[in-house]
């Protein structure tokens, strides 16, 4: 298999994480109805990981099918099916790594969240699927006219909620361990659209879907994609990155594992959440303006007695003015809580803040300060 060699030696010089996608159609038949029925024959996955061991390539995680969840797209598998598709999966990879102290990671369905589809495979799954992912291309084909309108709508925005919650309900009241991904993420399905999901517009669409993601216990967020149509994170022709790469770059430098519970209250044009800061003390506060005309000046606190962890974020009033800049310490203080004032400039995005002048008011945040 010299093009899968091929790539493993990319993968290794990149020094990529690699999720492999399984065909979860071999084998099956294509009924009157649409539906793909029948067992999934897994001898030809058998023998691609049996390669990939021999070969010694380090694969993070076997992903089984691609939007065959729920109505499908194009075809579709009945849950009970699936899940014991993925079980056969499962006994795959347990046998060819026999003997491994670390084994790869088990993925399904990588399909399209249907609350009852979804809830049938993590309860008959149990003990052999460790990830759950779901895709979400939700502002519509990349040909609608009215993406940008989509992107700067917070009622829009907040549609996406109801399948992050739905997920995380299925898999709390599960006997699973499994955890949430999205396996897959565009905003805009068939390629996007050309200076809208490859602008700057885009990412207020893209931080506001990791701040979702990760409110709700998502473990991971895969984004559509590094490079190829409308919405990558590289142009296409000269590799030069989009300001979603930057997004991610920031995302990923500044915001921790430990998620605050973030609240704010005034116009529902700002979006706000709260992380530990990930390599630094201190909290990291993101702040997203779908306001084109306005800066909302904005008074944060947060409330530090044992049972609460939140933030409170207060809009003021308005002014005219744009940038990117770091909130500045706490700069006043009463009992139980830690206060600070900031700006958020129109259609801006990320802020910063550091450790307070008095870190002991704020460990019930679960962050660190030294």
């Amino acid at each position: 298999m010299p093009r899968w060699d091929e790539l493993n030696r990319f993968f290794k010089q990149a020094g990529a994480v690699i999720i492999f996608e399984l065909n979860a159609l071999n084998g099956r038949t294509i009924a009157s109805d649409g539906s793909a029925v029948g067992a999934w024959n897994s001898s030809n996955a058998a023998s691609l990981i049996r390669y990939s061991v021999n070969k010694g390539y380090n694969i993070y995680a076997w992903e089984l099918g691609n939007e065959l969840s729920g109505n499908g797209v194009g075809t579709r598998v009945a849950a009970a099916q699936y899940a014991s598709d993925v079980i056969e999966l499962h006994s795959v990879v347990q046998d060819v790594y026999r003997g491994f102290k670390s084994k790869p990671q088990i993925i399904a369905p990588g399909g399209f969240f249907d609350g009852k589809w979804y809830k049938e495979l993590v309860d008959k799954t149990s003990g052999s699927l460790d990830i759950v992912t779901h895709h979400i291309y939700n502002l519509g084909p990349g040909v609608d006219s009215h993406l940008v309108e989509k992107i700067l709508n917070p009622s829009y925005l907040d549609g996406e909620m109801n399948t992050f919650s739905n997920l995380k309900n299925i898999l709390d009241r599960s006997a699973t361990s499994a955890t949430a991904w999205v396996g897959e993420a565009g905003g805009a399905y068939n390629s996007g659209h050309n200076h809208v999901t490859n602008a700057f517009v885009f990412s207020f669409w893209y931080l506001d879907q990791l701040g979702m993601a990760s409110k709700y216990g998502t473990k991971t967020y895969c984004r559509q994609t590094l490079i190829g149509g409308n919405y990558g994170l590289l142009d296409t022709t000269t590799f030069v990155p989009n300001p979603d790469y930057y997004s991610a770059l920031l995302w990923n430098q500044l915001m921790g594992r430990n998620v605050l519970s973030t609240n704010f209250t005034g116009t529902t044009k700002i979006r706000a959440y709260g992380h530990c800061a990930k390599e630094s003390e201190g909290i990291v506060v993101l702040l997203i303006n779908l306001d084109g005309n306005t800066t909302v000046n904005v008074h944060l606190t947060t409330e530090t007695t044992a049972s609460k962890r939140t933030w409170t974020l207060n809009h003021e009033h308005k002014s005219p003015r744009t940038r990117f800049a770091r909130i500045p310490r706490g700069s006043r203080q009463t009992v139980g809580t830690q206060s600070t004032r900031g700006r958020v400039p129109p259609y801006s995005k990320g802020r910063r803040l550091t450790q307070p002048d008095d870190a002991a008011e704020w460990q019930d945040t679960g962050c660190k300060f030294i």
